[in-house]
């Protein structure tokens, strides 16, 4: 029994038993977990947190083989990107089906085209996919009018001598050259549309503001003191976990819920449109899908009405079908391609490409990219977010910073928090921004640099020093704990070699002061690997 209890210890010891708690909950808050949900029931959770706790599961069985189908759906931009780290450093095998761009572009290494009804393998990323497929459908097309070209001649030889006795013999051989030929399939051309948003007014320089907003749902407070000023051009989007309140703020910002106190000011000539996340829902059953795209638009954009239900994926006798009979990816699609033909100077996105293909979803980018308004969105999205977004709102702890620059430039910010947001003023109203002492070397701009008086400067250098310190003293303790551990187990693994002798139990007195330094070891073990554990989550949390 001793033997097997040894070897059982070691398999359990390899297979990282125990780790498995600190495993457990560092893939559980990756995916958004808190600690206090770790003892509820799977039950007392909606659909979509179910969704991450069986991800969650997946990925701690670390499977040889690991099969995903749309991974990131109901995850938010922080757990997306704990998942692309953690997919990428992956030991074994991973198939997955996604519409996130960036995120195949950060985890993949090769893609699997399924367009000619058939598997082909192209090696890298989707950035390296596009190119090579791109590339490979061009040489295709080429192929194929070379073909055509060929067959032709020999169609117009056959008919011109067809009827020739001393031509007969080349003819037939002809005729038998063209039942062998294997025509080149190659797939319809997708036009690319490009589309521009109806003209509309400017509005003036304040969009809107918000001043003093407290916003709570019972005992559960989403804003508190919450000020914001929003001017034309700026392209915000807004960032953090689900349920910190984003789509709350966008409401609000809206006009669509009220705040329990404070006050909402919109700005001279604003023509907002908002787009909900449940605006599918909210969409009149009864007419058609060009109906529905025809009613409050401008006459001017009637005609582009069919190619934008085609950039959607609304082609043929689809545009006649009742809104009702439509499925809730299709009504999505809908609601943003009716969107995208009204005019506006403010739009108000909150996830607007949920259920949209790559296709269009690059319809409504390039759109959005040359949108002259003003654009606050939500989006999980990293690369629609990477190609907006000037400027990113992060929200949650009951208020919303503001970071000057790009989301990349956002996440560097929250890599070297070597100074805190604070509060500032521009034109006389209060906001609150993030600040940081340089824009992280692989952005495009540069965010704008708040003076630091050299007072402050010393006291931060000196706080740095100072958490430099405590990361050092954390490390060194971490070290030590893992060298006695080691001991520890070793010195196990010698007392169980002698207990597992022959004889060792024929004499009880010698053997028990063995037996009592076993279990005291294991006791030992324990607590030390529950010290280790404590030292790991809070360098984890930092």
């Amino acid at each position: 029994m001793l033997a097997r209890y040894s070897d059982l210890q070691d398999t359990f010891r390899h297979r990282d038993g125990y780790s498995i708690e600190l495993k457990t909950a560092t893939v559980l808050q990756g995916l958004g977990f808190k600690t206090a949900d770790f003892p509820r029931p799977c039950e007392t959770f909606s659909g979509g947190w179910q969704m991450r706790i069986a991800l969650a599961k997946l990925l701690l069985g670390q499977p040889s083989l690991l099969l995903l189908d749309e991974p990131t759906n109901h995850l938010d931009l922080e757990a997306r990107n704990w998942l692309e780290e953690y997919l990428h450093a992956y030991p074994y095998a991973v198939i997955l089906v996604s519409h996130d761009r960036f995120f195949l572009d950060a985890v993949v290494t090769r893609i699997a085209d399924l367009t000619l009804r058939t598997l082909t393998d192209y090696v890298g990323n989707y950035s390296d996919y596009i190119v090579q497929h791109e590339a490979k459908i061009e040489a295709m097309r080429k192929a194929k009018r070379e073909q055509d070209e060929e067959i032709a001649r020999v169609k117009m030889f056959i008919d011109r001598f067809r009827y020739q006795a001393t031509k007969a013999s080349q003819v037939q051989s002809r005729i038998k050259m063209l039942e062998k030929v294997v025509p080149i399939e190659v797939p319809p051309e997708r036009k690319k549309i490009h589309f521009t948003f109806p003209s509309c007014a400017k509005s003036g320089r304040t969009v809107l503001e918000l001043k003093n907003i407290r916003k709570a749902y019972g005992g559960n407070v989403i804003f508190d003191t919450l000020n914001l000023h929003i001017e034309r051009g700026d392209r915000i989007a807004l960032t953090g976990p689900n349920g910190v309140g984003k789509s709350t703020l966008m409401r609000m910002l809206s006009g669509e819920e009220a705040p329990d106190s404070g006050e909402r000011v919109e700005g001279h000539n604003l023509v907002m449109q908002y787009f909900a996340q449940d605006e599918a829902t909210r969409m009149d059953p009864a007419p058609t899908v060009y109906e529905t795209l025809a009613s409050g638009s401008p006459n001017d954009m009637v005609p582009a009405i069919r190619n934008i239900l085609g950039g959607f994926l609304f082609s043929g006798d689809d545009v006649y079908k009742k809104v009702r009979v439509l499925s809730g990816g299709e009504r999505t699609r809908l609601a943003v391609a009716r969107m995208l033909l009204r005019p506006s100077n403010t739009l108000l996105l909150d996830e607007p490409t949920n259920h949209l293909d790559l296709d269009s979803k690059e319809v409504l980018l390039d759109a959005l990219v040359d949108y002259g308004g003003t654009l606050i969105f939500v989006s999980h999205d990293r690369y629609f977010v990477e190609r907006l977004a000037t400027r990113i709102i992060e929200v949650g702890n009951g208020t919303a910073l503001v970071y000057p620059g790009t989301y990349r430039e956002f996440l560097w910010h929250k890599e070297h928090p070597q100074e805190t947001p604070r509060q500032d003023k521009r034109d006389g109203q209060e906001k609150q921004v993030g600040k940081a002492k340089a824009a992280p070397p692989a952005a495009k701009s540069q965010p704008t640099k708040p003076r630091i008086d050299h007072t402050e400067k010393k006291r931060q250098d000196a706080e740095a020093r100072k958490e430099q310190k405590a990361v050092q003293a954390r490390q060194a303790k971490i070290d030590e704990l893992e060298t006695k551990i080691a001991a520890c187990e070793n010195a196990i693994r010698e007392i169980e070699q002698t207990m597992s002798a022959p004889g060792f139990y024929d004499n009880r007195e010698a053997a028990q002061p063995v037996i009592d330094r076993h279990q005291a070891l294991m006791w030992e073990v324990g607590d030390l690997m529950h010290r280790w554990e404590e030292l790991q989550t809070s360098a984890s949390h930092r």
